[in-house]
């Protein structure tokens, strides 16, 4: 049997689970007060700058940039950046760095950020070639908290609170508009218009850049979407389209493929009100239309070249349940992929999402990112009625940890102007998001797995499905530090840890608490804690030396 050594751990420096540590080694007379279920565990954002974020943003040639510096502390605040490339300027007061690089190449900047109190520096590559979207998207997506019901104002009112409750600072700079914005096809490219919900699409766009941020759209290469909408292609030239010629939702034409496929002319028109971010939602494996039958490749390739021919930079998110046979074609053309299909805010659902990744991790790299769905924090519930989650508060630290140890797309799906003090801390812990936006862009494996536990359908008494009771997630860091997951999936607190050679360290570790931005001790050959029901300890380990 394996030796692990556990360190002994006090409420103040591990996550939500037991502070004793086994045997000899425990110390718990001076040991603080547990941390209890829901307790917030990222410490506040000092009154001090401190830069967040990616430290690498790529563009392609001649195409427009938009990079908000992303800095907690008080304001005012001023930035700088030495080594700025002629073709960008950066407003010294919002941060926003904007303009055009024509050549290829790279740039190495250093960000400055100074306010009353102090000042931070940072580096930031900018790669100005291909490839795009270097560091997984962070930002909103409508569907999760208001489905059919999200209209242009809700789509603001999402904007102005990423300003306003701070997750601006933290690197979060997408908000992205989901299935049922779309009216028929019309304007100067013969693309899809928005109906009486999106009154003003451009003005919309040009708000949330005016804000620092991006802006995001769905559409589908189906004639109609998945909720009964205008599509991407039809079978008449002129793309005309009713719900009666398609024979109704229960007609036999409903979300099937059009013999024409109008990518270019959508994608000249998204440019045109100045969207950032494509979500293209169907699923390949649904019945054909008879009349015209197209390689999953081929729709893929024909958005990817419309996008691309633009202009300007729009990332490029397949959904859903991307079939892997295709993957190592196809995925080099996408920037995301869902990898299964839409997610609940049940540990069912989790987890089931949860078993599914780990034949994904090869595809994974810079630029290209596997998805796994939304994130259900906060108030969610398909619009216009929404609930908190259901998830038990260690389930959302678990869920924010394995989302950002996958260094998965995170793309937050509730109502942002409902986010209270637990959600928020959940979403702006800056040493747990640089998991997430790492730029070496290596995806967690595991390591480590014992035993099997059942995990019950909500209302589906033959639902269930089994899972590994105890998992250990790691992946390396573009620092050389390595970043663990300790994961319980018991419904009982259980001891969970690694060996060195597992995690494939060497030498004594300084073990840090990524929630609580703290320190532990220095281990010699492996990591344990004792982790809370369906909870999670997610540690940075850096070499002593």
């Amino acid at each position: 049997m394996r030796k692990l050594t556990a360190f002994a751990l006090t409420a103040s420096a591990a996550m939500t689970f037991s502070p004793v540590a086994s045997g000899a080694e425990a110390n718990t007379d001076n040991a603080e007060k547990p941390a209890v279920a829901g307790e917030i565990l990222t410490p506040p954002a000092p009154a001090e700058p401190r830069i967040n974020g990616a430290r690498v943003f790529g563009v392609r040639p001649g195409h427009p940039v938009l990079f908000t510096i992303p800095a907690t502390g008080d304001r005012p605040m001023t930035f700088s950046a030495e080594n700025l490339p002629a073709g960008l300027t950066l407003a010294a007061d919002s941060g926003q760095i904007t303009g055009t690089l024509d050549a290829p190449g790279t740039h190495e900047l250093t960000l400055h950020a100074k306010n009353a109190k102090g000042e931070s520096t940072s580096a930031l590559k900018i790669v100005v070639g291909d490839a795009i979207c270097l560091t997984p998207p962070m930002g909103w997506n409508s569907w999760n908290s208001w489905a059919t019901a999200v209209d242009q104002q809700k789509v603001l009112d999402a904007a102005k609170a990423f300003v306003e409750k701070g997750l601006i600072n933290h690197g979060w700079s997408y908000i992205n508009i989901d299935d049922t914005w779309q009216g028929q096809r019309g304007g100067e490219f013969n693309g899809i218009q928005p109906n009486e919900k999106f009154p003003d699409m451009k003005g919309l766009a040009d708000q949330i850049h005016g804000m620092g941020l991006k802006v995001g759209i769905y559409s589908t290469p189906w004639m109609t979407s998945y909720a009964g909408y205008v599509g991407g292609s039809s079978n008449d030239p002129s793309g005309k389209w009713s719900m009666e010629e398609m024979g109704g939702k229960n007609g036999g034409k409903f979300r099937q493929d059009g013999k024409i496929l109008f990518a270019t002319n959508d994608a000249k028109q998204w440019a045109a009100w100045g969207i950032d971010y494509l979500k293209y939602d169907w699923n390949p494996k649904s019945p054909k239309n008879a009349a015209y039958v197209p390689t999953f490749q081929s729709q893929v390739a024909d958005m990817a070249n419309a996008l691309k021919s633009t202009g300007r930079d729009i990332v490029y998110s397949y959904s859903n349940s991307f079939p892997i046979e295709s993957a190592e074609e196809v995925t080099p053309l996408l920037n995301c992929w869902r990898t299964t299909g839409d997610i609940r805010d049940t540990w069912w659902s989790v987890t089931g999402i949860w078993s599914q990744q780990g034949k994904w991790a090869k595809f994974e790299m810079p630029g290209h990112w596997n998805d796994p769905d939304m994130l259900v924090v906060g108030y969610v519930g398909w619009g216009p009625k929404l609930h908190a989650s259901m998830l038990t508060p260690d389930e959302q630290y678990t869920h924010i940890s394995l989302w950002c140890l996958l260094q998965a797309p995170l793309l937050i799906g509730a109502d942002m102007t409902r986010m209270d003090d637990f959600t928020l801390s959940l979403l702006t812990n800056d040493e747990v998001l640089a998991i997430d936006q790492d730029p070496l862009g290596k995806t967690a494996v595991v390591v480590h797995k014992e035993g099997e536990v059942n995990v019950e359908r909500p209302n589906r008494p033959n639902g269930a499905h089994k899972v590994p009771a105890i998992q250990v997630y790691a992946k390396e860091l573009a620092d050389g530090s390595h970043a663990v997951g300790l994961f319980n999936l018991n419904d009982t607190p259980q001891k969970v840890g690694a060996s060195f050679s597992e995690l494939g360290l060497s030498g004594k570790q300084v073990v840090r608490d990524v929630w609580r931005q703290k320190d532990l001790e220095t281990v010699p050959d492996s990591v344990s804690a004792e982790v809370r029901p369906h909870g999670v300890v997610l540690l940075r380990l850096r070499d002593a030396q």
